[in-house]
């Protein structure tokens, strides 16, 4: 086994649940994923079987969020699972106020992550941390967010928003609430949550959990996967050269240091990832399943 599920994480089940019981499906413990969602979210987990597990830090690092923000709540967790802090009537928000405050939230942006979040911090998470009663002020960080879509408007006591948030890597969609709440005044809380992209992955081709088997099993190669990267294909002799971790003569046509794919070319089997020096292609990843 080597390659890439497409999984649509279900609700209440935590990343690690979802790898923990596709070891019980398949039958197999080399199982990773890439992109931790909370167990309220659902949608788009990338999950790397057998040797592919190595090449998951590899994978395209944008993702896209459908979320539903509640406003005139704030929760302990920064979603609707937390103990409720504040609630108080938010009716006079209106769309135009949000779509004025959006273009704030878009760009290079420093985000502090919810109390509740796996982050380290002296060698504990956070989330332990704040269930021990700790008051918890998680470091701030800088997050890339490219987008953010108005997709419905809900009025009312407590007017609900939801938004198309397209991303990079470590940004925390609850946090987004939070602030944008804050920013207008009324608070915010996520209600909802579906990542509909990650590692270039699309919700639409998605399989659900309990459809995974040995005998149907919708693995991806990482050619398909990794398609943002220049591939090249190597004959016998330098896959020879390959395997024993010595850079391999060739005419890569990339510049200096671009990372690239490799093939061997009789078998169209994966062998991994190597950097292009000069007329080398020195090896990065060498996979061995």
């Amino acid at each position: 086994m080597l390659g890439f599920l497409n999984l649509d994480k279900p609700a209440t089940y935590t990343s690690h649940d979802c790898i923990a019981q596709l070891r019980r499906q398949l039958h197999y413990k080399r199982i990773g994923h890439g992109g931790t969602l909370d167990p309220m979210a659902t949608g788009v987990l990338p999950i790397a079987i057998g040797a592919a597990t190595r090449l998951l830090p590899y994978l395209p690092q944008t993702k896209v969020y459908v979320g539903t923000i509640r406003f005139g709540l704030t929760t302990t967790t920064d979603d609707i699972t937390g103990t409720v802090l504040t609630s108080t009537t938010a009716q006079q928000l209106t769309v135009a106020a949000i779509e004025a405050i959006l273009p704030q939230f878009i760009g290079t942006i420093e985000q502090r992550p919810p109390a509740y979040s796996a982050i380290q911090v002296s060698g504990q998470r956070l989330y332990a941390r704040a269930r021990a009663g700790e008051v918890v002020n998680a470091p701030l960080r800088t997050v890339e967010i490219n987008a953010i879509d108005l997709l419905m408007w809900q009025p009312g006591e407590q007017p609900e928003v939801t938004l198309r948030i397209t991303c990079g890597s470590g940004t925390y969609i609850r946090a987004l609430a939070r602030d944008l709440g804050g920013a207008l005044g009324v608070g915010g809380t996520l209600c909802a949550l579906r990542r509909v992209e990650s590692g270039g992955l699309p919700i639409e081709q998605s399989v659900a959990l309990d459809q995974i088997t040995v005998t149907d099993l919708p693995l991806l190669s990482p050619q398909r996967v990794l398609a943002h990267l220049p591939w090249v294909a190597l004959e016998a002799g330098q896959v020879t050269d390959w395997y024993h971790g010595r850079g391999v003569l060739g005419d890569w046509h990339q510049p200096e240091n671009t990372l690239m794919g490799v093939t061997c070319a009789a078998t169209q089997a994966c062998l991994g990832l190597g950097i292009s020096i000069g007329d080398r292609l020195q090896p990065k990843v060498v996979l061995r399943d």
